[in-house]
């Protein structure tokens, strides 16, 4: 996504997630895969190679004891519908596309730990491709998601790509994730980048993908939550990183939909919160993006019964991503939310939804006769 702030940050995304458990303390961050070789089941309760629940479950270990030691392989192996990847604990650095023929796909990290199995990679928008050109945004995803009925459960997507390390590259958005395909779901899983983490999107402008996103952890600076899916974000963390590279505000916004004009549902946070590692206020929560191949793109964003940390902007907590779409005209609101973010101290700047409106700005409203709560 178009951004005119540049990303840093004091240290590297790389070195934590490859680190053993001493640097992760270090950072803050729980230790996870330098525990792999450890482990004597390495899938856990989950079974085996030997002993399959059943005839379409797959085990990816990068120490080479599953059917696979990337998780590529595997998706490669799954033709058809109906397949289940058991990945075992480890960080594999690889880039991952799950093509639309590829439905009804779920993905186990088997540990009970989402930090423990990391599927990362390091592409940005600006990145060379080796056969000319450049990656572009959705070409940087670490992880592509296209297929339908797509399910993962504790696993970390991420990118680790650093503008400080490739001080050439304007284009510096790097997506950890991008998922297209309708009913997807994401249980206990972790989305860790800086600019565009998360591309919740769809495959076409009339496509309207349903997105489910439970008890996740979602970290990034600008625009990490984008694109123009019908998704729900419960019981979620949004983690907002420093920046020592800005000396003002603001240093980024937590989302950014596109939702298409004939959608009636865009993006849905509730009893979420938002946190902040940056000084209070210095972040936005939200502007609207309203894409060059959808100039008519109406974002739609309900953020209710959430607590909102000082680190989001109370008194203006919404910009403009351009001037000729303003964030007033899009359909933005708030509903119930606590916490110093949630200020109300202008009004004009806070659009909030009536009794009547909050209770169509729902799960079961956005995703209909779909249900992947009673998944978790």
């Amino acid at each position: 996504m178009p951004s005119h702030l540049p990303l840093s940050l004091p240290f590297s995304r790389r070195g934590f997630l490859l680190a053993g458990a001493g640097a992760g303390a270090a950072l803050g961050l729980a230790p996870g895969p330098a525990r792999a070789a450890a482990l004597p089941r390495p899938f856990g309760r989950h079974g085996s190679p030997a002993a399959r629940p059943t005839p379409k479950t797959l085990y990816v270990d990068r120490g080479g004891r599953g059917d696979f030691s990337t998780v590529q392989a595997a998706v490669t192996a799954a033709t058809g519908s109906g397949w289940t990847l058991v990945i075992a604990p480890g960080t594999y650095r690889e880039t991952v596309t799950v093509d639309v023929t590829r439905t009804q796909t779920t993905w186990i990290g088997a540990s009970d730990h989402p930090e423990d199995v990391v599927i990362v990679y390091d592409n940005a928008a600006g990145t060379p491709r080796p056969d000319g050109g450049t990656y572009g945004t959705s070409g940087s995803a670490t992880t592509t998601v296209q297929a339908d009925g797509f399910t993962a459960r504790r696993i970390t997507f991420a990118n680790d790509w650093l503008r400080a390390d490739h001080p050439d590259v304007t284009g510096t958005q790097a997506v950890a994730i991008k998922v297209q395909g309708d009913r997807s779901a994401f249980h206990h899983c972790r989305f860790l980048g800086h600019q565009d983490t998360l591309y919740a999107d769809s495959p076409a402008l009339t496509a309207f993908a349903r997105q489910y996103y439970a008890h996740c952890h979602i970290e990034g600076d600008v625009d990490f939550v984008f694109g123009r899916a019908t998704a729900v974000y419960e019981d979620c963390h949004f983690r907002t990183l420093d920046r020592t590279d800005l000396a003002a505000a603001p240093y980024g916004f937590v989302l950014a939909p596109s939702t298409a004009a004939a959608n009636p549902r865009g993006y849905l946070v509730t009893k979420s919160r938002v946190s902040s590692a940056a000084p209070d206020g210095r972040y936005k929560l939200a502007r609207p993006w309203v894409p060059s191949s959808d100039p008519t793109a109406r974002p739609m964003l309900t953020v209710r019964d959430t607590r909102l940390g000082p680190g989001i902007d109370a008194v203006a907590p919404y910009a403009d991503m351009s001037a000729a779409h303003p964030w007033q005209a899009q359909r933005f609101a708030e509903y119930r939310n606590t916490g110093p973010g949630a200020a109300i101290t202008v009004p004009e700047n806070r659009p909030q939804l009536g009794v009547a409106q909050a209770e169509s700005a729902t799960r079961v409203a956005h995703l209909g006769d779909w249900t992947p709560w009673r998944e978790c």
